[in-house]
């Protein structure tokens, strides 16, 4: 049973009363999210990530571009959109690359990966609540080593990265 607390633009917000597979019932917090996708745009060994500020998080993120899912929206349409809007790129093939759960503990949202190649440039419209002041092109050994020394924090992305590098052309 679901108890309604607040819906939000994105998110609903409740709680659930649950048996757990252990046969114990209990009460859970529950973030209910429409999903979302992540596109990591893949030229040779390089990736282009953002940089973009986060309120919740204090300050500004590099992130891989991506987007909460329109209603109807399908994944690849939603990757494809964030390409544009948020690094300026559009691509000739999207490949899924897998999916994970943001915070699986309080909150259903799913995000699809995407790894975007055969790369160009493409006019995209930003929201009006996305602050983006860079778009830059780094190595996975550049990837890495942010993220070695916490410069890449977004969970999100650094998952992405793991999936998207098996996507190189090694020659």
């Amino acid at each position: 049973m679901r108890k309604h607390i607040f819906k939000g633009r994105v998110i609903d917000v409740g709680t659930e009363e649950v048996t757990l597979p252990s046969g114990v019932t209990v009460t859970l917090d529950v973030i209910r999210h429409p999903g979302a996708a992540l596109v990591v745009p893949l030229e040779g060994d390089r990736v282009t990530l953002i940089r973009q500020y986060r309120h919740c998080a204090g300050g500004w993120l590099w992130e891989c571009p991506a987007g909460t899912l329109e209603p109807g929206e399908q994944p690849i349409a939603c990757a494809r959109r964030e390409l544009a809007e948020e690094a300026g790129l559009q691509a000739a093939e999207l490949h899924h690359a897998g999916f994970v759960y943001n915070a699986p503990g309080y909150a259903d949202e799913k995000i699809h990966i995407f790894v975007a190649t055969g790369l160009s440039p493409r006019a995209g419209v930003r929201d009006h609540d996305e602050v983006i002041t860079e778009v830059r092109a780094l190595t996975f050994d550049d990837c890495e080593a942010m993220v070695a020394r916490s410069e890449i924090t977004d969970a999100k992305t650094v998952a992405a990265l793991f999936h998207a590098r098996r996507f190189v052309v090694r020659e």
